[in-house]
């Protein structure tokens, strides 16, 4: 399996909606072939998002409530329940043709492949996390969840993502049942970093940020290119996509298809 380049760039606090477009246009500029793969890594402004399965019920906290604390509220196309955005949590957006893989990869082992790169970046800190059958996400071995997983994929290109709890304010996941799985905790790496060694820094999201996108490299065994800015990777250079066989222009039906 292999991507030649994975494009990184590191948007530091996005608002939510404008995430949301700037996903739509690099998903439009993947599938026309005018960019390659591009992972967007970021924080945002507190926020809850429901994905297509999300139920309301799940929003324990009054729309008045959420106004009142500048919590705002956006449904989604991603995969999966409700889910909580805010400062200190490193959000990822993979924008990728899944055709572009050899051999092929199909959604699931995409969504595998993106619990791996979380659980190896943990890791790297020594915090040690796993998958827990049944469920999507990154759990601690107290199956504490520490990072958070829905995409969306349209005619094999992907968007949506990841979010993992670096610094998060964990108190902001009380106004939701995240994920609708009510009998599981929420934690961060600063709060399982804090358990082993009170002394202990953290890297800064940055940093973090850094951190995961090698992890990207490694896992979807390709290189990455970390740009500055949204000029330099509208401005560089792609080179010019190959045509996938039939049989891979076929992996994925003209319906969209969603994940939790």
């Amino acid at each position: 399996m292999q991507l030649r380049v994975i494009n990184i760039v590191y948007l530091g606090r996005v608002d939510y909606p404008t995430a949301l477009e700037l996903q739509q246009t690099l998903v439009h500029l993947v599938k026309e072939g005018q960019i390659g793969p591009t992972l967007l890594l970021l924080e945002h402004p507190p926020v809850i998002t429901l994905g297509r399965n999300a139920s309301e019920q799940n929003i324990v906290a009054s729309r008045d409530f959420l106004h009142s604390k500048g919590v705002e509220l956006f449904e989604t196309d991603r995969g999966g329940d409700v889910t909580f955005h805010g400062p200190g949590q490193l959000v990822g957006y993979p924008i990728f043709d899944l055709r572009g893989f050899t051999p092929r990869i199909g959604a699931v082992e995409f969504v595998r492949k993106m619990e791996e790169v979380l659980i190896r970046s943990c890791g790297d800190l020594g915090v040690v996390t796993q998958r827990v059958a049944g469920l999507t996400g990154v759990w601690t071995e107290e199956q504490a969840k520490i990072a958070a997983i829905g995409v969306h994929i349209s005619r094999g290109v992907t968007s949506h993502g990841f979010a993992l709890n670096v610094s998060t304010n964990l108190d902001y996941f009380k106004l939701i049942i995240p994920c609708g799985i009510a009998n599981k905790p929420v934690t961060s790496l600063v709060h399982e970093l804090s358990m082993l060694d009170p002394m202990r820094k953290l890297p800064a999201l940055e940093e973090m940020a850094e951190m995961v996108s090698r992890n990207f490299g490694r896992v979807f065994e390709s290189q990455t290119l970390w740009l500055e800015s949204l000029d330099a990777l509208f401005s560089s250079p792609q080179d010019t996509p190959a045509h996938p066989p039939a049989e891979l222009r076929q992996m994925v039906a003209e319906e969209d298809i969603y994940l939790a």
